[in-house]
């Protein structure tokens, strides 16, 4: 790891975001991690010439992304491109090789565990939904909000009101009001969907992570997970990881294109979609 010293010598790659006034702090750890994240300087997410091998094969290839608090930032790429081991990076699943990772300005991610990202405040929705499918959908809501690990206990214990509330307020959001009671293996895919990421909001995430989220998805459902995604912009930084092309036209502000590990291309989808580079290694037109 670089001194902070170090690093203001030199240059900063700029081809996904701008890091202009932002500089970590290159003390952070475990205590950082139990006091919260620092946001102060409007940067959520600093990954800094990253790169990640396993056994020869080089999965990100000094990868440099900056996401800002608040952004909603959409990334695309063909298969084996690196969006599933930087998203690994970023919660912990994964060490970087090289490079540096930070959440704010004082937390170092390769110095933390997955729990400890989990509760610094970074939280990530997987492809295929993982709910409680025997419990219903309030339950699941419950069994998210408390800290307790055993599911009985969880269960059985009176819930203060401000957690009450807090799930009046995330059946709201996830459009699952109605169906509070229904056993959560009943739901539609894309219903078990928002579940899922009502059982984030639940942990109260400040950086959310979306792996595909309207695969498998009717028109319908689609269309209504693009309306949850600006509606959680309004609180929350959101990286999406999606193929489907016309959703990320309906959320995007900034896309980034992945290619063999590194950043191929960012801008609005128009300007990475109209990129010779993209067009050669993604788009295939």
């Amino acid at each position: 790891m670089m001194s902070s010293q170090s690093m203001a010598s030199q240059p900063l790659a700029m081809s996904s975001g701008s890091t202009q006034g932002f500089q970590p702090v290159f003390q952070a750890g475990v205590h950082d991690a139990q006091r919260g994240v620092d946001l102060h300087q409007g940067m959520a997410l600093y990954l800094e010439d990253v790169c990640v091998d396993f056994d020869g094969f080089r999965a990100l290839n000094h990868l440099s992304l900056y996401i800002e608090e608040g952004e909603l930032r959409c990334i695309i790429g063909p298969n084996g491109a690196g969006k599933t081991t930087l998203m690994d990076v970023i919660t912990g699943k994964t060490r970087p090789t090289s490079g540096s990772a930070f959440f704010g300005r004082n937390l170092d991610l390769s110095k933390l565990s997955t729990e400890e990202i989990t509760e610094a405040g970074i939280g990530r929705k997987f492809q295929k939904p993982t709910v409680f499918e025997a419990f219903t959908v309030l339950e699941n809501l419950q069994l998210a909000a408390p800290k307790h690990k055993q599911v009985r206990f969880s269960l059985s214990r009176k819930q203060s009101s401000e957690t009450l509330a807090k799930i009046d307020m995330t059946l709201e959001t996830i459009g699952l009001k109605n169906f509070r009671s229904k056993q959560a293996g009943l739901l539609s895919h894309g219903q078990k969907q928002w579940l899922e990421i009502g059982m984030l909001l639940m942990q109260e995430p400040q950086l959310i992570l979306l792996d595909e989220p309207v695969a498998g998805m009717t028109d319908h459902e689609t269309v209504l997970t693009a309306e949850l995604c600006l509606e959680l912009k309004k609180k929350h930084t959101l990286i999406v990881v999606e193929h489907d092309m016309s959703f990320i036209d309906s959320i995007s502000e900034k896309v980034t294109v992945l290619a063999a590990g590194q950043v191929l291309a960012d801008g609005t989808l128009a300007e990475v979609q109209a990129n010779p580079e993209v067009i050669e290694k993604y788009l295939g037109r």
